[in-house]
């Protein structure tokens, strides 16, 4: 078949399962596709709901192609705001000249496939760059995407971590999971069925995992160091007055480009 003609065959088939991007899925399936029994088992698992991005294999992240795997945390775009935000605080703590580097160690907490750490790893090679998850599908994915550039652990926020670290963390980037258990079973098929329930469940109100990243970051960060964690607008406000109570200043930055809120919180 021409490939014109199987990529009108697959256009169709994603747009009657209701893929809102039916065109332009099936022209990314078909350009990643090495064959047509791959082509054709790509969009059989697509029609079924998983998320394309786990179907590519791959999810683009800060202009980056981050390695995703079934089950594993899809990167989000609002989660570039994160990146973002960490990375200009890593720039503002920049080696001047010859001067020693004042960075410290550089932590992704509940990092899913590493899509912060990796794309922090690109923007400022040489980092003494960690990253932790408590799945253990995760931190198999994470490894593929970092590499040698850092090391991945596994464990229950800072649990996994070598004690070394406490109170060195120059930055520390969270996308620690905030949906409230009860919405969970309201969100899109893609996310509830295909995605750990441990990247989702942020408990009754969304913010047990924020609670705890504030009682225990103090610890961990360096004096003058900074953590940024992802929340939604309504959470936003509970997020940084928990960070606060724990002996932080920390605000609340927006950005609507993306649909993305952080709290950026900086140790004493």
């Amino acid at each position: 078949m021409p490939d014109h003609e199987r990529e009108r065959t697959v256009t169709r088939r994603l747009r009657a399962a209701g893929c809102v991007f039916a065109e332009d899925e099936a022209r990314l399936l078909l350009a990643e596709a090495a064959d047509g029994a791959a082509l054709e088992s790509m969009v059989v698992d697509r029609v079924a709901g998983r998320p394309l991005e786990q179907v590519l294999g791959w999810a683009e992240f800060a202009g980056l192609r981050i390695v995703v795997e079934p089950g594993v945390f899809v990167p989000r775009r609002r989660t570039e705001l994160v990146f973002r935000q960490a990375s200009a605080a890593l720039a503002a703590a920049e080696p001047i000249g010859d001067a020693t580097t004042r960075r410290g160690p550089v932590l992704e907490l509940c990092c899913g496939a590493a899509a912060v750490a990796t794309a922090l790893a690109a923007e400022h090679p040489g980092l003494d760059l960690w990253a932790t998850d408590l799945d253990p599908v995760a931190v198999h994915c994470a490894r593929r995407n970092l590499g040698d550039r850092g090391t991945v652990v596994r464990g229950d926020l800072f649990g996994g971590l070598p004690a070394s670290l406490r109170g060195r963390v120059g930055v520390i980037a969270a996308n620690a999971p905030y949906v409230p258990t009860d919405a969970i079973a309201s969100m899109p098929p893609e996310a509830r069925l295909h995605e750990s329930p441990l990247a989702l469940d942020g408990g009754a109100d969304g913010l047990d995992l924020h609670r705890r990243i504030a009682a225990e970051v103090g610890a961990w960060l360096a004096p003058g160091g900074t953590l940024v964690v992802e929340t939604s607008v309504g959470q936003a406000d509970d997020t940084r007055e928990a960070l606060v109570t724990a002996g932080l200043r920390a605000r609340v930055v927006r950005d609507d480009e993306v649909d993305g809120t952080v709290v950026v919180a900086v140790a004493p």
